[in-house]
């Protein structure tokens, strides 16, 4: 195959990694990593520059969104159980996290230059990270 015409990628390891930058965009693979089950997510993160795009390609995932007060204190929060082949589009400055099962393979569409510089975090405490896993068993009938 001529690799100037086309080029193939893919990513089976666990966690997240950049597949294809081109100028301003990013296409990234997310797949389960232990730090995303419900009971050890510790974050919130938004993106100030840009929406972000995920498609889940297999498995299951539940994105959470947290509607913040202006003291950057959690104070609701939304879930979406993903379905396949559907886009969901988290909208810039919309604080976010999400949970897979070990056999999750989501796509990430993003600014390439979406980064820590310009996504911040809000660290969770106890009981926001027990309503995680209570609305991930209420989705998934734990």
């Amino acid at each position: 195959m001529n690799s100037r015409l086309i080029e193939v990628s893919g990513f089976d390891a666990v966690g997240y990694a950049p597949i294809v930058d081109f100028q301003a965009w990013r296409v990234a693979m997310l797949n389960y990593i232990d730090e995303l089950e419900p009971q050890n997510i510790d974050n919130f993160q938004c993106h100030n520059d840009t929406d972000e795009v995920f498609v889940l390609l297999s498995g299951k995932c539940i994105l959470f969104c947290a509607k913040v007060d202006n003291r950057q204190n959690i104070i609701d929060i939304s879930s979406w159980d993903m379905q396949p082949n559907k886009t969901y589009n988290i909208k810039r400055g919309v604080f976010h996290t999400h949970t897979l099962s070990q056999d999750a393979k989501v796509l990430i569409v993003e600014n390439q230059d979406t980064n820590d510089s310009n996504s911040p975090k809000i660290m969770i405490d106890q009981s926001i990270n027990r309503q995680l896993v209570r609305i991930t068993a209420e989705h998934w009938s734990w």
